[in-house]
């Protein structure tokens, strides 16, 4: 029997990694729905709403390289957008399907619910087009096209697509054929010449340093950069955006930089080098130290996903990964300079003293252990240990770029979904865990065991350190019994306290650790007890603000 529809496009993106899809159901997707929930190779995951459902999926594309969301029309799809477009801000290939009215609805421009009642079915379709790389109206005749031209798409930008199915269409047999689409190759006479071209300036430069990107990790090419680093012997940096994109453990990792606001040593050796070669990386403004970076352009080779920039010069159409795996044979190796990494140093205070920040996040960094995925939410949390240094094989995911608050919650939830052999650790502010919370009881409901710690500093502290007047009301929020919420959520047997000093925090993160089940830890602070990089943004502020 020929496959339907909606069968066909499941067991395309089974291929190439999907194995769950997070979602909300909704009348008009039910035959999508239905699809997911019987398919023996992929599961149906159930979040509490579609905006988390898209938070999860991000989170899960960050370890899988790949995801998926499902929703119904308008109403599902709406609620998803923000999730949407956070993926596409920091190049994620997330597949969005909908599920859309029967076409002779459509046709007839009905007026049904989930609708603005103006007979416009094409309307929230043109909404998401700045949010995804590419997008269809799935239907028998154009699907097995569609499908393959919507995942190069996807794979090409690492960014989301989206497909929307008609209700009456989703179930009908396949009545197209197409083949997947290679992913492209660089022309031969570009990469040639921009391999001489950085080769040559490599040579030419008495000190060099990499700075490898976070498109490194989107199309899983931390490997072939490695490679690239053991044959030279160049050292690297990287950026906030960037952190643990490769090994901090390896020995020529220098440290973060972070232009003038953090580590001016880091500093001074990146831009004191003759020869800065990015790799994937994105200058935006938390990247570059609110814009404090001073990278000479005559001194700065760009390595791209599609494109390389050496000299002023551009190199189209060369492929990052055909442009690492040629320099790995041909980049000499040399014994350049270097510089050792730091970390956190030791964590201030004991027994009865309060949790300032010298005491909480050199704790944390600590408490990291070999390939924990870290997750840590926008605002001071992720910036007091964006300069932590990474055990061996963990991985730091923060949404610099986006960042949407909320988002740290049911992304962790995704990255436990797609690695539940490797542990979760979930740091978020009381602000934005009220934002998502709902989706903890996710963890209990398919038995992940995260550690998760709330910084509770009674509102959102990052936005006090930004306005013009930290104790203005919409600063304040509710103030919830954080520790008491797990269990409200189905999350039985876990591990949960409340700490408000440095003894009791010890004790918290020993028994986190050795917990059987998942853990969850209030930390309460001071209202202002904000980390180093959070003060130097604040000491910034007409900079990175300015008009």
């Amino acid at each position: 029997m020929a496959s339907t529809v909606i069968q066909h496009v499941l067991s395309r993106l089974h291929s190439i990694g999907v194995a769950d899809i997070f979602g909300v159901p909704g009348d008009f997707a039910f035959p999508v729905n239905d699809a997911i929930a019987l398919d023996p190779q992929i599961r149906w995951i159930g979040c509490c709403n579609e905006l988390n459902a898209a938070y999860a999926a991000d989170g899960y594309a960050r370890i899988k390289g790949v995801g998926a969301i499902c929703t119904t029309y308008g109403v599902g799809e709406l609620s998803a957008i923000n999730g949407i477009a956070g993926a596409y801000a920091e190049h994620l290939p997330l597949f969005h399907l909908v599920g859309a009215p029967n076409m002779g609805t459509q046709s007839a421009r009905a007026l049904m619910h989930h609708t603005l009642g103006n007979g416009e079915y094409d309307l929230f379709h043109r909404m998401t087009q700045p949010v995804v790389c590419a997008s269809a109206i799935i239907t028998p005749q154009n699907v097995a096209f569609e499908t393959e031209r919507l995942i190069a798409e996807a794979l090409y930008h690492r960014r989301p697509v989206y497909m929307a199915f008609p209700a009456d269409y989703a179930n009908q047999p396949v009545a197209s054929v197409a083949q997947p689409i290679p992913a492209p190759h660089s022309d031969p006479g570009f990469l040639n010449a921009a391999t001489d071209a950085i080769v040559s300036a490599v040579a030419k430069a008495r000190t060099a340093c990499f700075l490898p990107g976070i498109l490194l990790a989107r199309t899983r090419l931390q490997a072939a950069m490695r490679a690239v680093i053991d044959a030279s012997g160049l050292p690297f940096a990287t950026m906030f955006m960037d952190k643990s994109v490769l090994e901090e453990q390896h020995p020529n990792y220098i440290g973060m930089y972070d232009g003038a606001l953090m580590n001016d040593d880091v500093r001074e050796f990146v831009e004191g080098c003759d020869l800065v070669i990015e790799v994937g990386t994105l200058l935006t403004d938390f990247n570059s130290g609110a814009f404090t970076a001073k990278l000479d352009p005559a001194k700065t080779i760009n390595i791209s996903h599609h494109r390389t920039q050496v000299g002023g010069k551009t190199y189209s159409s060369v492929e990052i990964g055909d442009l690492l795996a040629v320099l790995a044979q041909r980049l000499p190796k040399r014994d350049w300079e270097k510089m050792a990494a730091s970390s956190l140093g030791e964590p201030a205070g004991q027994g009865s003293d309060p949790i300032t920040a010298a005491a909480l996040y050199p704790r944390w960094a600590n408490f990291l252990r070999p390939n924990d995925m870290l997750v840590a939410e926008t605002g001071t949390v992720s910036m007091g240990l964006g300069f932590a240094r990474m055990p061996a094989g963990a991985s730091f995911h923060n949404q610099t770029l986006w960042g949407s608050i909320g988002w740290a919650t049911p992304a962790a939830f995704g990255a436990a979904v797609a690695a539940p052999d490797r542990r979760v650790v979930l740091i978020t502010g009381d602000g934005a865990h009220q934002f998502t919370v709902q989706e903890l009881g996710q963890f209990g409901r398919l038995g992940l065991r995260p550690v998760i710690f709330v910084l509770n500093n009674s509102g959102y502290l990052i936005e006090r350190l930004l306005c013009k007047d930290p104790a203005i009301a919409y600063n304040d929020i509710a103030p919830w019994r954080y520790s008491e919420v797990p269990r409200a959520l189905g999350c039985d047997g876990w591990f949960t306290t409340r700490v408000s000093n440095c003894g009791e925090l010890d004790q918290s993160l020993d028994e986190s650790a050795r917990a059987p089940n998942g853990a969850y830890v209030e930390v309460v602070t001071d209202a202002y007890a904000a980390s180093p990089l959070a003060l130097k943004l604040h000491e910034s502020f007409r900079r990175l603000y300015k008009s």
